[in-house]
Parts: structure tokens; C-alpha cells; sequence
């Protein structure tokens, strides 16, 4: 059965589902491969998120893997800034190392927080306050994005392109739990990224959003509008105070996200 968002969406689900299986192939095997054909390529937001759907749909169908996340930003001018994070996809940061596509052996991490749902925020007739949303987090952690795209020329391509294939998400790794309220006031902190225990990167951290809670109020509320909901136990994060740093797989990284914590963590290639 099609999912109903992309009966509403997209009224050729066929071509949502050509899109899918092409971006689900090289996501599984981790391949990078052209723009998908014209036929299939979306030229709209709908028709973008639709082939996000329908990639939900394949992976929950065939492999039986659940969003338990969502990455997500606030929407722009022909933008909505969200995709789906997948069970296989996520990982605690005390078990390592962690397995990832990586490119010239190296991984691009994002830093950033992570909200931890503790009840439900289903598809319902009213829209969401941000005081219902705030109720709805049972604790925030510190997390790390990790990128990839199923693009071999992903520069060359537009927002549709990138919306439809997961805005260049590969998973997660989650970290420890911090400061409940000391981080929903954390617009900005000072990232330190250290290889070996050699500091590398230092940056004076700002969240793109202002206030980190901002884009999951969005999300929250978009989904509403589509049919669709949260869940408990699904993380969101909203964005990334350092940019896209490249680590080395195969070296011990540590993380300090100012004064809310640090992350230990290690990669190595798929």
C-alpha cells in the first residue's frame, strides 16, 4: 500500500517509488551515482518530500527499519528543511567504533543537540503550541550528524534534489544526556573537535536557528499538516553549531560542546 502522505503529495506515486528504490539502492550499499533521471527528479517541494516517503516506505516495508529520528531546520523561502533517520542509522556513542560511509577515508560530523521525545505528538486537526511541544521532550543529548550524499556530483544539483535524498544525512550518534534547561537557552557555545587528543578545530558555535527548539517546533507542526506525527522515543536534532568538520576514520575524536559536555567517539569505513 502507498503511504498517504504520498497520495496527497505526489498524485504519481509510481515515479516517487522509481525515485526511491534508485536513492535506497545507493543508500544501502553506499554508492554515489548521478541525478536521477528526468523522469523521476523532483522540481517541487511536494514532489521531493513525496520521494522522502516513499523511501520511508521501501525501508520500512522491505527492511523493516522504523524513523526513529528526524533532522530538521527552519523553513526558507522554497525550502522545508526535514528528513527521516532510520533505526540501522543510529548510534549510541558509547558503543564503538561506529561504521560509516566515508570518502578518502574520511566522515564530515555536524555538531549538534539532540531532542528526545518521551510521548507522541500524532497527526491531529489543531496545530501544536510550542508549550505542548516543549511538554512533549523527555531529555536532551548532545549528538553528532553524520553526512553522506547518494550524489556523486551533489554540488551541481538543487535543493529538490538534496530534500528528496535526506538533505545528506547518514545517520546519528547520540551522546550523553545533558542540562535539560541550560540547553534549550544554548544559541551559542564553543565547539572544540580534538583528534588524538590534538585540538584541531575550535569554533565559537552558533545554533543556525537562534534558539535550538525553534526547528523542532516547526517539524512538529509541518508533520501535523501532512497527516503525519512524532513519536515517542524519536530524536530530533536542529541544527549544527560547527558547520560540517571532516574527522579521519580509524582515530579516537572528542567532541566538547562548551559547557554542556563532551563526546568520545571513533569511526572506521564501511
Amino acid at each position: 500500500m502507498i503511504p498517504k502522505p504520498i497520495q496527497q503529495i505526489n498524485k504519481d506515486a509510481a515515479s516517487s517509488l522509481a525515485a526511491a528504490r534508485i536513492l535506497l539502492a545507493r543508500r544501502l550499499t553506499g554508492e554515489q551515482g548521478p541525478a536521477l533521471p528526468a523522469a523521476y527528479r523532483p522540481t517541487t517541494l511536494q514532489a521531493a518530500f513525496a520521494i522522502q516517503c516513499a523511501v520511508s516506505y521501501l525501508i520500512s516495508d522491505l527492511h523493516k527499519q522504523d524513523i526513529v529520528g528526524w533532522k530538521c531546520g527552519m523553513p526558507g523561502d522554497e525550502k522545508w528543511v526535514l528528513a527521516p533517520i532510520y533505526a540501522n542509522d543510529v548510534h549510541e556513542a558509547s558503543t564503538q567504533p561506529h561504521r560509516v560511509w566515508c570518502h578518502q577515508q574520511q566522515v564530515k560530523i555536524e555538531p549538534e543537540l539532540a531532542f528526545i521525545l518521551a510521548r507522541d505528538l500524532p497527526a491531529r486537526a489543531t496545530p501544536y503550541t510550542a508549550a505542548e511541544v516543549d511538554a512533549a521532550i523527555g531529555e536532551t543529548r548532545l549528538a553528532l550528524e553524520l553526512i553522506h550524499t547518494r550524489y556523486a556530483n551533489a554540488d551541481q544539483l538543487n535543493f529538490y534534489d538534496h530534500l528528496a535524498d535526506c538533505l545528506f544525512n547518514q545517520g546519528l550518534v547520540l551522546g550523553p544526556a545533558i542540562d535539560h534547561q541550560l540547553a534549550q537557552q544554548t544559541h551559542s557555545m564553543r565547539i572544540d573537535l580534538m583528534l588524538a587528543n590534538q585540538a584541531v578545530v575550535t569554533v565559537d558555535g552558533q545554533h543556525p536557528a537562534g534558539q535550538p527548539r525553534l526547528p523542532l517546533y516547526w517539524l512538529a507542526e509541518f508533520l501535523r499538516s501532512q497527516g503525519m506525527g512524532l513519536r515517542a522515543g524519536q530524536a530530533v536534532i536542529t541544527g549544527s553549531y560547527a558547520g560540517s568538520p571532516q574527522v579521519p576514520v580509524d582515530t579516537d575524536i572528542s567532541v566538547h560542546f562548551g559547557d554542556l559536555g563532551l563526546m568520545q567517539v571513533r569511526f572506521e569505513g564501511r
